[in-house]
């Protein structure tokens, strides 16, 4: 398949957080930048004028755009952190420099200290983090601070020195910072006990912790410290929007490489997350045609083999959705939760980002080949004997009874084909008999294809539940047709599709390109269908009592009937009731006009 232009490339941009990267003709790496919504932030490059030169020369030598979705928009700021930190883009000037992220360490040692550092040293210590915000460290730290006297000194505290008397207290003990550990003035397990507590705090769980401060806040604002209670209030409102961790970067987690796949009737869409020192450092997304009927475990197992030779990779482990043969010598994880299966999810929604893309970028640029693909999906999903070339769906239009019309709509490969839509005026049936009509229509309509001999859809689609669809398959009895057509049913309040003597219905992924497809049948057929009954009602001119209320026109009268059925239960229905469907204004008029009437 031929190369994307850019213009198709930006098209098909989700609009998810993310990270996106450009790169040159000669697929080296320009620039790397972050993204609430990845397609506006792409698209604004190539639609702005931009005063700044180095921006001018960056966008004339963009050739290639990928990207990375994440959850957060903080995910999003991390991920570009360590990609920078990677590859050291060109364009890139903000973060190539030796800094990065901070993180809260509580040290391996006796008597742990708890400090920020912005270097990960793998000597045993916890690290929680990264944080976007230094100053939600701080808040944190002071926090910290404020519930529990820890050490900030340097010192070697092992019990011997401490029992010779090595140490003295400093300044800190006699501000009531420290409780004095270097001379043995505080027990240890009273401070690991403490230590607990402040994991849980750096963890996120700080509730306690909290409400301690809204109680404080609430006293300095009884005593009129109306700045002690906002600098308070301040930190609250820091501590509630703080998030714990990332699935971006996480020390627990090592060198590992990530894999996952979506897949369909043609194609296997495999994504590769590397991560390095927990950090994700490389998405890689790659599609396999399937030559037979290749199962998703025999795909993911040759492109991990492939992708791990391509890049280099020597991690020992790999994170995988279900289990996989690939060698000796690999350790095979299949996180089933926590931050481990985080990371699994990521690396899906990358493939299925990718899949949705592509799909989008075909439709585009080989729309048979997109026909095929969505045809041989529709046929699967429905469980049909051939391919869905040729749809049509019926919808019923009535109001109470009024001018029963019907509407048959046709599609060919997956798109309207509006010259060949037929309108229906109900003949053979009095009053609002849904049943009788659908099964009225679609006889007709079948009779005279085959009289003319037409030919015939390969599925029809009837707007209703069970018992539209009996009516559908009675005139297809009728004419000989059943088991030459398929018929279905469509509910409209959960999607439901009926088959014909299965009472259970089918459920599509609401997703699923082949639920679009009906929808987009059913809500075709439907305004159709309206539409042509608005025409005849319009042109019949219906004198019913509500024409004569001044200030209410035909729309406001359809309205009302369509909501209450009938004429005698609008004249009964309270101001409240009427003002729900029409408004207050119009509802006020065909109140007062019953009112006066029953007076």
């Amino acid at each position: 398949m031929q190369e994307a232009t850019l213009d198709i490339q930006i098209k098909i941009l989700p609009t998810s957080p993310g990270v996106y990267q450009y790169y040159d003709k000669d697929d080296t790496i320009l620039y790397v930048g972050k993204a609430k919504n990845l397609k506006k932030r792409v698209s604004s490059y190539f639609t702005k004028n931009h005063d700044n030169y180095k921006t001018k020369v960056l966008v004339k030598k963009i050739h290639t755009i990928k990207h990375i979705v994440v959850e957060t928009e903080t995910d999003a700021l991390l991920l570009e952190n360590n990609l920078i930190k990677k590859y050291l883009p060109r364009f890139n000037v903000m973060l190539k420099d030796d800094k990065t992220y901070p993180w809260i360490c509580i040290k391996k040692e006796r008597f742990s200290r708890v400090f920020l550092t912005r270097n990960l040293i793998k000597d045993g210590s916890e690290y929680y983090g990264p944080y976007t915000s230094v100053k939600t460290v701080h808040v944190l730290l002071d926090l910290i601070k404020e519930l529990y006297q820890l050490r900030t000194c340097t010192y070697d505290l092992s019990q011997e020195k401490i029992n010779n008397g090595k140490y003295k207290v400093c300044l800190e003990y006699h501000l009531g910072n420290c409780k004095g550990p270097c001379e043995g003035l505080q027990d240890e397990k009273e401070y690991l006990e403490n230590l607990e507590a402040i994991r849980q705090i750096v963890k996120g769980n700080f509730k306690d912790s909290l409400n301690r401060f809204r109680g404080q806040m609430m006293i300095h604002a009884e005593k009129m410290e109306f700045e002690d209670a906002q600098r308070i209030k301040e930190k609250i409102q820091i501590l509630e929007n703080y998030q714990a961790r990332s699935t971006v970067v996480n020390p627990k987690i090592s060198n590992v490489d990530v894999f996952s796949i979506i897949s369909d009737e043609s194609y296997g869409y495999i994504n590769f997350l590397q991560l390095s020192y927990g950090a994700i450092i490389r998405s890689h997304t790659t599609e396999v045609k399937k030559k037979l009927d290749e199962s998703d475990k025999e795909l993911l197992e040759l492109a991990i083999i492939e992708l791990r030779q391509r890049f280099n990779s020597t991690s020992k482990e790999i994170f995988v959705p279900f289990n996989v043969e690939v060698g000796e010598g690999l350790k095979i994880t299949i996180p089933q939760l926590g931050d481990k299966k985080k990371i699994v999810d990521l690396s899906l929604r990358n493939a299925k980002y990718h899949r949705q893309e592509r799909f989008k970028q075909i439709k585009i640029m080989d729309p048979d080949r997109h026909i095929k693909r969505l045809m041989a999906q529709m046929k699967k999903d429905l469980r049909l004997p051939e391919e869905p070339r040729h749809i049509e769906c019926f919808d019923n239009s009535n109001i109470q009874g009024t001018n029963p019309v019907a509407a048959c709509v046709v599609f060919k490969d997956g798109k309207p084909s509006k010259k060949e839509y037929r309108k229906f005026n109900i003949k053979t049936v009095e009053g609002a008999n849904d049943f009788a009509s659908m099964e009225e229509v679609v006889y007709r309509r079948y009779k005279r294809l085959t009289e003319e001999n037409q030919p015939l859809p390969q599925l029809v689609i009837v707007d209703g539940g069970k018992g539209q669809l009996s009516s559908g398959l009675k005139a297809l009895d009728a004419l000989g047709l059943r088991g030459k057509i398929t018929i279905i049913g469509i509910a409209k309040r959960l999607e439901e599709i009926y088959y014909p003597g299965d009472s259970i219905p089918l459920y599509l992924d609401k997703k699923s390109e082949s639920l679009k497809v009906i929808q987009h049948l059913r809500n075709e057929a439907h305004r159709f269908g309206i539409t042509f009954h608005r025409q005849k009602r319009s042109k019949a001119a219906l004198d019913t009592e509500l024409d004569l209320i001044p200030g209410i026109g035909e729309k406001t009268v359809i309205e009302l009937l369509k909501n209450f059925r009938s004429v005698k239960r609008i004249s009964e229905a309270s101001k409240h009731e009427l003002s729900e469907v029409i408004g207050d204004s119009r509802a006020t008029k065909v109140y007062n006009y019953y009112l006066s009437k029953k007076e």
